[in-house]
């Protein structure tokens, strides 16, 4: 088709087809992806907490903490005094990565076979685990 090549340019870095109307030379996920990796090598050579981080980079905290949540980021803990606000979506501990602590983490390994969802009522949301005895 004549013209139709026009109307596209390519990601520099993946060759994505991109709109020629799109003013970067990177499709969003190659620039997430860059900026992850600038993120990732900044927290490596600082010890700096999320707040920092999301500053020196001029983007939301959100996107850190989504990383952390990932486990594509990890806290340094170097002290009592460093700020996580991460927590165990199990029993609130700080982490250090990921959604749960290491205790739960290894407590839910260790005892996944034999869990089972429970049915609860309309008015309570969260979900919960019943050890199961029976096999």
């Amino acid at each position: 088709m004549p013209g139709t090549h026009d109307e596209y340019k390519e990601c520099q870095y993946c060759h994505r087809p991109l709109p020629a109307s799109y003013e970067e030379d990177l499709c969003p996920a190659c620039k997430d992806n860059l900026l992850f990796q600038e993120v990732k090598d900044f927290i490596r050579q600082n010890n700096v907490n999320e707040y920092q981080v999301a500053d020196h980079f001029q983007i939301p905290v959100r996107k850190i903490k989504h990383w952390i949540k990932e486990g594509r980021i990890e806290y340094r803990i170097t002290s009592e005094e460093s700020l996580t606000t991460v927590h165990c979506q199990r029993c609130g501990a700080p982490v250090s990565f990921g959604t749960l602590c290491p205790k739960c983490l290894k407590l839910l390994n260790h005892n996944i076979r034999g869990y089972q969802v429970q049915e609860f009522q309309k008015d309570n949301s969260r979900m919960r685990f019943n050890r199961s005895d029976q096999e």
